[in-house]
């Protein structure tokens, strides 16, 4: 926990020199575009084209195109994630060595296993997606050292046997691909919060020549991010669904049916109705923009829920909160 608070402090850090660097080159181009204007004035004559060039350069520091390179606390955010979560996957490990198992039979498991692999869905996006993504460095590793804190606090319990309904495979299929897609749709969360801030602040600068968040000017507009919210919940809506299906088979194995209506199995299919109406919401006309990225918050708002409040308050057969 101590690394990710650095890799967060390290992210914050870099957040705060977008800011500077798009204030910069907001005042640099009103700068030009005051001379341009008090030398088109004493010339006499206007000129169109050369009034034009600083006006799109405001323009473009308001609307979010200010060009960013890899500062250095940027890379340390990195590298400290990195670090972070070599530890984190070798506690995971110990922990399933200790309990003579894979490490997800409770609550305090499922949190330091789903929390891994959230990170592990953000390290592997930075490498293979064509966007820089490392700016969400800052929600990611902030969502991890609050899920972790609250594990660590609340729901620690020492290894036990797990109960005679837990001894099967489809634990290891299920809650893993269950973690998978809560770490996509992490992932997805973050990117839709960016995207309403961005929509926000470029509905201002279509009003007004300052805004506040500047840091926002070096990241990509609301509508890239928001496709590229779009394409990660779909991967974990396609992965939920599968554990949807994973867990009905292995309750049939373990208790002879399907579908009970647990509060549980309820709460993943409520998720699962969120997403799809995310998904189709978004095909429709009208859903897309800040809409879609509400239900997006939504959504993983309710596996918040589920991971949470279900665990804890809810009684039923898949009560193995462990507290």
């Amino acid at each position: 926990m101590v690394v990710y608070a650095i890799a967060f402090i390290a992210f914050s850090i870099d957040l705060a020199r977008r800011s500077a660097a798009a204030t910069a080159a907001t005042d640099a181009a009103a700068r030009v575009e005051a001379k341009e204007a008090v030398g088109v004035g004493a010339s006499g004559g206007p000129s169109s084209a050369v009034a034009a060039k600083p006006a799109a350069s405001l323009r473009q520091a308001q609307d979010g195109a200010v060009a960013y390179g890899r500062s250095p606390s940027l890379r340390v955010g990195v590298a400290m994630t990195v670090l972070a979560w070599i530890l984190h996957l070798s506690a995971t490990v110990l922990r399933g060595l200790a309990a003579g198992r894979v490490p997800w039979a409770n609550m305090y498991e499922f949190a330091l296993t789903g929390t891994l692999i959230i990170t592990t869905v953000f390290l592997v996006v930075l490498v293979v997606s064509k966007q820089d993504l490392r700016f969400l460095g800052t929600f990611i590793t902030g969502l991890v050292l609050v899920l972790l804190g609250v594990a660590a606090l609340n729901f620690y319990v020492s290894p036990i046997p797990l109960p005679p309904a837990l001894q099967s495979v489809w634990l290891v299929i299920h809650v893993f691909v269950a973690s998978a897609s809560v770490g996509l749709f992490a992932l997805g969360f973050a990117l839709s919060v960016v995207q309403l801030m961005q929509a926000r602040r470029e509905s201002i600068a279509a009003t007004a020549k300052a805004a506040k968040l500047t840091f926002l000017a070096t990241l990509p507009d609301s509508v890239t991010l928001e496709n590229l919210a779009y394409r990660i919940n779909i991967i974990g809506f396609i992965m939920w669904t599968f554990t949807l299906m994973a867990g009905s088979i292995w309750a049939e194995k373990a208790w002879g049916r399907y579908w009970g209506w647990d509060t549980k199995e309820v709460w993943t299919f409520i998720i699962w109705v969120v997403y799809a109406g995310y998904i189709h919401a978004r095909a429709t006309r009208g859903w897309r923009g800040s809409r879609s990225a509400w239900l997006a918050i939504i959504g993983f708002s309710t596996v918040l829920f589920n991971f949470t409040v279900v665990n804890l308050f809810f009684k039923g057969l898949h009560a193995y909160s462990g507290l």
